[in-house]
């Protein structure tokens, strides 16, 4: 099989993670929650266009939303509903699950779940850490998803990585102990380890026929569903700059945030692209 028609042999899971740009971790040393009531949110103007585009290119998604983006931009998730992509939960204020207790992270997917439910009227049924924080130290995250009625979680990424990542951990979907169906990011395997290629900042730091070619290369080695992630402040290129913020984090944020958009079209059209739902049905359901 060519290149040209590996992408579109089967359909693969877009997914976005709804938050604005001052709820990153990169920034949550210098921006607190207590200073977000203060910024003009700029997540619902993003999400709305990026709805517009994936309408444009055919385009189905999960979009992992924060709580705080419900109370804030109840508009961007009735839209998203009525627009047949599905709803699932970020947790509410974007805080890792390894920097929270127990009963703080059980509070958070409990108001995230709540409130995104309240506003679209539908059941919630997939969950995504911030920043990809479960890890060695709190499995236990899986039993509280379990116990809340989440069929799926797509919250582990196995690379080695100063903010998350636990590299022996399984590269594909799989159903954990706790009876929850775990959806890796996805990961090329080579010699010294596995390599990030399921979207984001490394999207965006190489050139898209690169970011192509180690798709394919997945593809072809594993046989398995891809799935992408993104947020929408990544399509926004004139975001207020966080110049208080450590250097490597202003690097890893502002990376081609303007070549962007161009290439995420180029990504809709190469391949298929459908939900984490329904891309992964027969393992969910």
């Amino acid at each position: 099989m060519t290149n040209a028609s590996l992408g579109k042999a089967r359909c693969h899971a877009m997914t976005v993670d709804v938050e604005d740009y001052f709820h990153v971790s990169a920034f949550e040393s210098v921006i607190s929650p207590d200073d977000w009531t203060s910024i003009t949110p700029r997540v619902g103007d993003n999400t709305h266009r990026l709805i517009d585009l994936f309408n444009e290119n055919g385009v189905k998604a999960t979009f992992f939303t924060l709580g705080w983006v419900a109370k804030h931009c109840p508009d961007v998730i009735k839209r998203i509903v009525d627009e047949g992509h599905e709803l699932a939960s970020h947790g509410t204020n974007h805080r890792r699950n390894t920097l929270m207790s127990e009963a703080d992270v059980r509070q958070d997917i409990v108001e995230s779940k709540d409130i995104l439910e309240q506003t679209s009227g539908q059941p919630v049924i997939g969950y995504r850490a911030p920043s990809f924080s479960i890890d060695k130290s709190n499995e236990w995250v899986f039993d509280i998803l379990v116990e809340l009625g989440f069929k799926y979680s797509s919250s582990t990424y196995p690379i080695a990585h100063d903010l998350y990542g636990v590299p022996d951990w399984p590269r594909f979907v799989h159903k954990r102990k706790e009876g929850i169906v775990e959806i890796p990011v996805p990961t090329l395997a080579q010699d010294k380890g596995n390599k990030g290629i399921g979207g984001g900042g490394y999207f965006r730091l190489y050139p898209y026929w690169l970011s192509k070619r180690r798709i394919d290369a997945y593809l072809r080695q594993t046989g398995q569903p891809y799935n992408f992630y993104f947020h929408p402040w990544e399509i926004d290129k004139d975001q207020p700059r966080v110049k208080n913020a450590p250097f490597k984090s202003r690097l890893r944020h502002y990376i081609n945030l303007s070549a962007m958009e161009g290439k995420l079209v180029k990504l809709m059209q190469d391949y298929k692209w459908s939900s984490m739902s329904e891309i992964y049905k027969d393992d969910i359901f």
